[in-house]
């Protein structure tokens, strides 16, 4: 987990559908609700964030990045059929 100490509430407006789903995932994995919207939450932020993060490169492999980069880009017959005609 981030940060231990609790400072900061989310309130969130849910269908009783939803909730009572939430509950019972909650449950089944012996959380409170509160334990298990933070754990889910955290782990589909740390997802959806890890592509997005710094990345460090000597100055090698920067120079094949940016070649790779600028390179012009393969010719893919296949490729152009399929965006042609869909099959």
């Amino acid at each position: 987990m981030l940060a231990s100490s609790k400072t900061q509430r989310v309130d969130l407006r849910i269908s009783a559908a939803a909730k009572q789903m939430i509950q019972a995932a909650a449950q089944a994995q012996d959380k409170t609700v509160s334990e298990f919207l933070l754990d889910s939450g955290l782990a589909s932020a740390a997802e959806t964030l890890a592509d997005r993060r710094l990345f460090l490169l000597d100055d090698a492999q920067w120079a094949a990045f940016e070649i790779a980069l600028n390179a012009p880009p393969r010719v893919r017959p296949r490729l152009a059929v399929l965006m042609k005609t869909g099959k």
